[in-house]
């Protein structure tokens, strides 16, 4: 087990908790974060029951689980029941003397063939009905995070009925750099801007195939990625494959596909697709539900956002190996073809993935006194420069509250992966700061300047930063360094 102290915590705490009646707990997280290795190791540990659903009929669902129950009481033949209500009723009986975890993994599987599922827990949770003479530690796992949410909101039955709401994360870019023991602080973001943050993808998916430093990142590329003997090569295709709200993989592939060619917004997305930006609000809600997708609200315009891909993979997929599949399919190619890939894996793949990391770093890892605050709101965004007739990318922008809580802006930055960072860069963010000061809105009176870069600093840059603390150079060894 690795980085999931805080949730193995409340694992334990939940499922031994010491007090009369059944209590009722939701675990969720996109898949291959280790959710079921998690309760796995929780039921294993305190003797409990755990039953992993499937893609299958109710009275299908029911046979499979009678049989798993069966075996877990040591039942001489299968249980049967008739329906969901009886299944329930008889798991609520499994601890009468003290706490026990139950696991159904998998739940949406069970639900959506048996929607009344949660009403007849929420019963069974009921004071009148079999809580009170029973200790079961109920926990529904599922990957689908907008059911799962959806569970205990708004007037769902099992609102407010739940003791635990879990949600099993991504490993941040720090911790996945320890977990693939990586110590090169340029091999970890390369490394991370393809698998990011995914533990299944270190061991099962690599054969823990790990690159042996900066020199062996392209052969590990070759061998572990484009490789497609390997799992991790056709992953992700089978991520939306294995999706049933997904119901036309290629409009989605499509849409995934257009904002890793960096068209983030809907328009953008819907003229890359030839549609309607009308057309993608039910496919890019279901990529948001999923978890594959985020919307990124613009740092200094709140009516406005871009799109951008949560799995890393996905985005490596779409703006890498898509184009070229036919040519990596066959065995072997993957080293003539990866070097004319180069370019857009730094440019469409690293660079953005970069700027994200730097966000992520400004947001919860910089100390409070380097920002002047500490940040309570991060993003990239867009500034008007109505005299130039012209707009300014932002990549970060940090916000936070003074004293009368009211927003300021804390400090923006710029984030080069493959390019040396100079004085040019620095005028930019100089000018940048100017029109936030003059505008309306944006208290900017305090504003400093970050300059992020996977090269580099310039000599001048340097002797420029020496001599003003307002401006903050972060080089990949400081995004990396501990504390």
């Amino acid at each position: 087990m690795f980085d999931r102290d805080a949730e193995w915590d409340e694992l334990v705490r939940f499922a031994g908790i010491q007090r009369g009646g059944a209590t009722l707990g939701v675990v969720s997280g996109r898949r291959r974060q280790g959710k079921t290795f998690l309760l796995d190791a929780l039921v294993r540990a305190a003797g409990g029951f755990m039953f992993t659903a499937t893609e299958a009929s109710e009275a299908d669902a029911l046979r499979q689980f009678g049989d798993a129950l069966g075996s877990y009481l040591q039942e001489p033949t299968p249980l049967r029941f008739a329906n969901w209500d009886e299944a329930i009723t008889r798991t609520m009986t499994l601890a009468p003397a003290g706490p026990l975890p139950v696991v159904i993994d998998e739940f949406p599987f069970l639900a959506r063939v048996s929607p009344a599922l949660p009403s007849i827990i929420q019963r069974a949770l009921d004071p009148a009905g079999q809580r009170s003479n029973t200790q079961v530690r109920l926990l529904l796992c599922g990957s689908a995070l907008s059911f799962m949410g959806g569970l205990l909101s708004g007037t769902a039955p099992l609102r407010g009925r739940a003791g635990l709401e879990l949600v099993v994360r991504t490993l941040d870019y720090r911790s996945a750099a320890r977990f693939w023991d990586i110590t090169d602080p340029r091999t970890a973001l390369l490394v991370n801007s393809i698998v990011g943050g995914t533990p299944a993808y270190r061991h099962e998916f690599t054969q823990d195939d790990t690159p042996a430093g900066p020199a062996d990142f392209d052969d590990w590329v070759i061998r572990a990625v484009l490789n497609p003997a390997r799992p991790l090569f056709r992953e992700a295709r089978y991520l939306l494959a294995e999706e049933p709200d997904v119901r036309d993989p290629a409009l989605y592939h499509s849409v995934l596909a257009a904002i890793a060619d960096g068209r983030t917004r809907r328009g953008e997305i819907a003229t890359f697709l030839g549609r309607q930006p009308s057309d993608l609000a039910h496919p890019l809600g279901v990529l948001e539900d999923l978890g594959l997708v985020v919307r990124e609200e613009d740092a200094f315009r709140s009516n406005k956002g871009v799109y951008r891909t949560a799995e890393p993979l996905l985005n490596f997929y779409h703006a890498v190996m898509r184009p070229a599949w036919g040519d990596l399919e066959r065995a072997g190619r993957a080293r003539q073809v990866w070097p004319r890939l180069q370019r857009s894996f730094l440019s469409k793949v690293v660079g953005p993935h970069f700027e994200s990391v730097c966000r992520s770093w400004t947001r919860w890892e910089a100390d409070p006194d380097l920002l002047g605050g500490y940040p309570s709101r991060v993003a990239a965004g867009v500034v008007n420069d109505s005299a130039a007739r012209t707009q300014h990318e932002v990549d970060v922008a940090a916000f936070g509250r003074d004293e009368q809580g009211r927003e300021e802006l804390l400090a923006i930055g710029e984030a080069k992966w493959n390019e040396t960072v100079g004085l040019s860069h620095l005028q930019r963010l100089t000018h940048i700061q100017a029109l936030l000061r003059g505008r309306d809105g944006v208290a900017a009176g305090r504003c400093r300047l970050l300059l992020f870069s996977g090269k580099g600093f310039s000599n001048d840059l340097r002797a420029e930063a020496q001599t003003d603390p307002d401006i903050q150079l972060v080089n990949l060894e400081r995004l990396y360094e501990a504390g």
